[in-house]
């Protein structure tokens, strides 16, 4: 037994081969000189602030949304009531994520799929159901708007709806997402824009946040969903740091903005972690470090407060299984724990009915409790960032930012990330990752409890999952219907006509637009067939 371990080559998930043991040797000599620094000295990869989680908790920061706008409504009040503090909506994926209203035809053939993902939102009386009775003006609020087409549409909605309760743009606290990864690499939509308009509606909202939003993180790098697509952890951070430097680089070239105020609106980014503990830890201290570089050497910032990344994790979806569902708690728990020893200013934990339906009510209670236990119970919050100094984690520190670094290089030489989208590249590097992680599990040198090994016949009925979602599609179809019949059609005409023509005029910024839009009651669709209109679609790279 033992002469066969000695043998086994050990390695990370994403491939770094690992020694039994680590000294000071391991640790190379550019970033050994920095292993002396304290946390809150840069480049931060030891943490952003001296005290750490002493001074300012992380924040409780949890996905929640499915059915009619009243449900996730009342979901999210459950969850700030069992102490979550910040709330972030999911709209409906079948309709938010390709601009379509309900009637669209590509919904109406899968009307029984709607709600099961998300809130259905076609105007902003929808979003006014959702957020009746939350204090938006104090609570830290995400709008939605996963993807970059859809970001416009749910910031306009939620601000829209903070102008008519008669609060101040400039008081409201949240984050927007408007996300590459996930619809162009990991659930690619039948339509979206083409990654050129993304990136302007992107660039629009920075600047918007820039000059009226001074607490607003305007959009969200999904390094989570570039991770749970196969990327692995430094090709996580290297497409990261890509997707940053594309929007850096589109706000330099427009010239209307200090580079220091657009690098500290875009340094709000999260990333996954998983059940390899360490590597992911070391992730998120790298990212810091390479993200006080890139900002300092290629932007020549010197602000701290923009070299300072914040960053919000997601545990790993992908990591949660159907089979004994409830050894997901243990996988949530041990991904919470990474995050934290990594030094997260937010975090959500998956379900463990992950892998079976949308959050239960419970579910979503245990995300919660997890990450009060570690806060309260277990004395992390105590010391800053316990694992600087330790050998393994300082070398893989070192070799994540090398490699990641690499990898930004490769994605620069493919024409930068919005280049490596359209042409699949990026594409072919998760799917080979996807296809070299399913192999190891199906011979089994890679063992997950419950799935292909320790099984047992009872799963997964040990949980009962979420209770189908019925009517979200008539209530939504009608509520579409009552809206088109009772607005003020001039206006919305009016309202549709000008965002028709800032589309078309790469000089103005579409959130103006966009806010008169939502509040004269222009729906989704109409806003998506504006879009369709003014730049086309994406052209669905062919993945061979």
């Amino acid at each position: 037994m033992h002469s066969q371990d000695k043998r086994r080559t050990y390695r990370t998930a994403s491939g770094i081969e690992l020694k039994a043991s680590y000294g000071p040797e391991d640790v190379p000599a550019g970033h050994r000189a920095l292993v002396g620094t304290y946390p809150g000295e840069a480049p931060y990869h030891r943490g952003c602030f001296p005290q750490g989680y002493r001074t300012k908790p992380w924040r409780i920061f949890q996905l929640s949304g499915f059915g009619k706008p009243e449900d996730e409504n009342e979901r999210i009040k459950f969850l700030l009531r069992n102490g979550e503090t910040g709330f972030l909506m999911e709209h409906d994926r079948n309709t938010a994520d390709h601009l379509y209203n309900v009637d669209h035809p590509e919904v109406v053939a899968r009307k029984e799929d709607v709600g099961l993902t998300g809130a259905v939102m076609q105007s902003v009386r929808e979003t006014a159901l959702c957020l009746d009775g939350i204090a938006i003006e104090s609570t830290y609020g995400h709008a939605g708007g996963g993807v970059v087409q859809h970001g416009p549409f749910a910031l306009a909605a939620y601000w829209t709806i903070a102008k008519r309760r008669g609060i101040p743009l400039e008081r409201l606290s949240g984050t927007g997402q408007s996300d590459f990864f996930l619809t162009y690499l990991g659930c690619v939509t039948k339509q979206q824009v083409p990654t050129s308009a993304g990136l302007r509606l992107n660039a629009d909202i920075i600047e918007f946040c820039g000059g009226h939003m001074p607490k607003w993180v305007p959009v969200s790098i999904a390094g989570y969903n570039g991770g749970d697509t196969g990327l692995n952890a430094w090709q996580e951070l290297g497409a990261v740091m890509a997707n940053a430097i594309a929007y850096l680089d589109e706000v330099k070239r427009r010239g209307r903005m200090d580079m220091t105020q657009a690098a500290q609106r875009v340094g709000g980014v999260n990333f996954r972690t998983t059940m390899e503990i360490f590597e992911d830890a070391a992730k998120l201290r790298a990212a810091r470090k390479m993200w006080h570089r890139l900002l300092t050497e290629r932007y020549g910032v010197t602000d701290e407060r923009a070299l300072r990344m914040r960053i919000h994790i997601v545990t790993s979806g992908a990591y949660m299984q159907y089979q004994q569902p409830f050894n997901n708690i243990v996988r949530g728990t041990l991904m919470a724990l990474t995050a934290v020893l990594g030094g997260t200013q937010s975090l959500g934990v998956s379900g463990y009915d992950e892998a079976i339906s949308i959050p239960s009510e419970h579910a979503h209670q245990m995300s919660v409790r997890i990450q009060q236990v570690l806060e309260h119970e277990t004395n992390l919050p105590a010391v800053a960032d316990p694992l600087g100094g330790s050998y393994y984690v300082e070398f893989l520190t070192a070799e994540l930012e090398r490699r990641g670094w690499e990898f930004v290089e490769q994605i620069l030489g493919q024409g930068g990330f919005l280049a490596t989208l359209d042409s699949g590249w990026l594409h072919a590097r998760a799917r080979e990752n996807q296809h070299a992680q399913a192999l190891a599990e199906t011979r089994g040198d890679i063992k997950i409890v419950g799935v292909n090994c320790f099984q047992d016949d009872v799963t997964p009925w040990e949980v009962d999952g979420f209770p189908p979602v019925t009517d979200a599609y008539p209530v939504a179809l009608e509520r579409l219907r009552a809206v088109k019949r009772e607005r003020h059609e001039a206006g919305a005409t009016e309202a549709m006509r000008n965002l028709a023509a800032v589309c078309r005029d790469p000089s103005r910024n579409i959130m103006p637009a966009m806010l008169q839009a939502l509040d004269a009651e222009v729906t989704l669709g109409e806003i998506g067939e504006i879009y369709r209109q003014a730049w086309g679609d994406w052209q669905t790279p062919e993945l061979v």
